[in-house]
């Protein structure tokens, strides 16, 4: 029974698959329409990366309070180690959005700031002493 349900799902999931692909097929006639539309899927990724990291970083460092509470109440099975290394790991995914804003703001070259482009990274230029 568990096998028959298991060939099922996988074969509505692969009709499903094949039918978005189908009716997204006619909207990329050419290179510069499904460049056009990375570019377009890709604008909010930023947003994405920052909800989950600071999704898991909020989860992980519960996760080390209660282990942390775990080493409390018994110090023998639960090393202090592992709540700590949760903490940092936490911390670390809720700063990880923070540093890529400050990344993004560093390499802007639009016209609102002073970026790193490739024309000022191949050439250095030495002001007069």
């Amino acid at each position: 029974m568990f096998k028959k349900s298991k060939t099922t799902y996988y074969t509505m999931g692969a009709a499903m698959t094949v039918g978005m692909l189908a009716g997204n097929a006619h909207a990329a006639n050419n290179f510069g329409s499904i460049a056009n539309s990375i570019n377009t899927s890709i604008a909010s990724l930023p947003g994405l990366i920052a909800a989950i990291a600071y999704l898991a970083g909020l989860l992980l460092a519960v996760l080390g309070v209660m282990k942390i509470k775990d080493h409390v109440e018994n110090p023998s099975q639960t090393p202090l180690k592992d709540g700590a290394i949760r903490l940092m790991a936490g911390g670390m995914l809720f700063g990880l959005p923070i540093l890529l804003e400050a990344m993004t703001e560093t390499l802007n070259t639009a016209d609102t700031g002073s970026g790193a482009s490739s024309a000022n990274l191949r050439s250095v230029t030495f002001g007069t002493i």
